[in-house]
C-alpha cells in the first residue's frame, strides 16, 4: 500500500506543479508599433571639403494621405564628387519632436535602407553602418556623383523583423520618399 500511496503523492505533486505553471501570469509581448515618420533629413558632407554640409528635407507633418509635404527639397550635389550622407528621421507631430533614427539603430537587425537612384542619373551609393548581424543599415552611406544629370532618388525604409535579407520587396515599407534630384 505504501508503494500506491507514493505514486498517487508523485502523481498528486506533478498535476499540482502544472496548475502552478499554467496559472503564472504570462509575458505579453506587443508587437512593434510603427512609428509616424514625418521628416526624413538627408545631409551631405564633401568628402574634400568637411565643412561643407548640405541638407535636404521632406517634411509631411501629418503623414500621409494627409495635407501635402510642407518641404520637399530637391537635392542637388555637385558632379564628380564624393559625400557622405547621415540620413535623419523624425516624428514631428510630437512635442518634443521624436527621433525615429534612434528607433531603427537600435533594431538596425531588423531594418534597412534601400537607394534606388534613377536611370541615367550618375550616382553610385555604398553603405557606411552595419547592424549586429553584419548586415547594411543605411543611416550613414557614401554617394559619388559623376557627371552633370538630372533625376529622382527614392529612399525606403524596410522594416523586416527576423527576415533581414538585403532584398528591397522582403518586409513592410517604413517610409518611401521619391526624392528630385540635380547633379551640377
Amino acid at each position: 500500500m505504501s508503494q500506491f500511496l507514493r505514486l498517487i503523492t508523485h502523481y498528486s505533486l506533478l498535476i499540482l506543479i502544472i496548475l502552478i505553471q499554467a496559472c503564472k501570469p504570462k509575458e505579453v509581448v506587443l508587437p512593434n508599433e510603427t512609428e509616424l515618420i514625418t521628416t526624413v533629413k538627408l545631409s551631405f558632407t564633401d568628402s574634400s571639403n568637411v565643412g561643407n554640409i548640405l541638407t535636404f528635407v521632406f517634411r509631411d507633418i501629418d503623414g500621409a494621405g494627409g495635407n501635402a509635404p510642407t518641404q520637399f527639397d530637391t537635392i542637388k550635389l555637385n558632379s564628380n564628387k564624393t559625400y557622405t550622407m547621415k540620413l535623419v528621421l523624425l516624428d514631428e507631430s510630437k512635442t518634443p519632436t521624436d527621433s525615429t533614427s534612434n528607433e531603427v539603430l537600435e533594431e538596425g537587425i531588423d531594418h534597412q535602407f534601400f537607394f534606388n537612384i534613377s536611370s541615367g542619373l550618375n550616382i553610385t551609393t555604398s553603405y557606411q553602418d552595419l547592424d549586429a548581424n553584419s548586415k547594411p543599415i543605411g543611416i550613414q552611406s557614401k554617394w559619388e556623383t559623376g557627371a552633370i544629370a538630372n533625376g529622382t532618388a527614392t529612399v525606403v525604409l524596410k522594416h523586416q523583423p527576423g527576415i533581414k535579407d538585403g532584398n528591397q520587396a522582403t518586409g513592410e515599407t517604413d517610409v518611401e520618399v521619391v526624392f528630385p534630384v540635380r547633379v551640377e
